[in-house]
Parts: C-alpha cells; sequence; structure tokens
C-alpha cells in the first residue's frame, strides 16, 4: 500500500490538502498508526452503498411505524412521511451520540456495525434527507 510518512505531511501540509481536495485521498503512516485522509465527497460516495432498511407495520389506528433494521430505533407517527422524518431524526441523534462517545461505542461489539450509518448520517445531516432514503418493507403485524 502506498503509505506517506507523517512528517512529509507536516512539512508539506498545505500541498498534502491540495491534494487531497482536488485529487486523491492519502494513505498516512506514523510509527505503528495508519490512517486515510480524504476529502468529504469521496466519503460521501463510498457510503452511498450503505442503506437504511426498516419494517413498516400499520397500526389499527391507522399510523404507522417503522423499525430501522440497522439500529434499534422505532418511530410511530401519523403517516408513513411523518414517520420517515421522525426516525430520520432518531438516526441523526443516535449518530451524534455516538460520534461524542465514538472512542467507546466504536468498540462495542454490538455497535461497531453501526459505524458506517452513523457516519452517512453525520455527512446528510439532514432528517429529512435520512428519512427519504429509508427503504421500507411492509412488516408482519
Amino acid at each position: 500500500m502506498l503509505m506517506t510518512n507523517a512528517t512529509e505531511v507536516r512539512k508539506e501540509w498545505s500541498s498534502i490538502i491540495d491534494g487531497v481536495v482536488h485529487d486523491k485521498p492519502i494513505f498516512i503512516k506514523r510509527t505503528r498508526d495508519k490512517m486515510w485522509l480524504s476529502n468529504l465527497s469521496i466519503m460521501k460516495d463510498i457510503l452511498s452503498v450503505v442503506k437504511y432498511t426498516a419494517e413498516r407495520f400499520v397500526e389499527e389506528d391507522g399510523s404507522v411505524t417503522l423499525s430501522l433494521n440497522e439500529i434499534e430505533l422505532i418511530e410511530n407517527a401519523p403517516t408513513e412521511a411523518l414517520a420517515r422524518v421522525g426516525l430520520g431524526n432518531a438516526i441523526l441523534n443516535y449518530s451524534n451520540d455516538f460520534y461524542e462517545d465514538f472512542s467507546y461505542w466504536s468498540k462495542a461489539p454490538n455497535r461497531k456495525q453501526h459505524i458506517p450509518y452513523v457516519f452517512k448520517a453525520l455527512l446528510a445531516d439532514d432528517a429529512e434527507i435520512i428519512g427519504d432514503e429509508i427503504i421500507c418493507l411492509d412488516g408482519k403485524n
């Protein structure tokens, strides 16, 4: 793998950043640490394959409940559109909390798989956009 030494990155910080923003991501090595530096549009492209899916339940009162498959979140609202926005808000709030204590949650065995969904939500930063991207499948009542 092509690795750029961290010392070189520090010396050439401005040109490295210009290259990352306008050309391509780079891989950086500092002693045993390895990292990746990229612009956010590349990250959005990578995360575009990550999909939120939910089971949709129409309740007896006509309201709609959405149960997210990837993260244990559930939202109920009078309409599916409102449930989507509500679930989008729940995903965004969860993602902000996860990121706030990332060093803890990213190591938890039952939460580590949430990382791509968290970053996808953080990059979108809009509950309506997140809600619109949820693929809803009919659940069994």
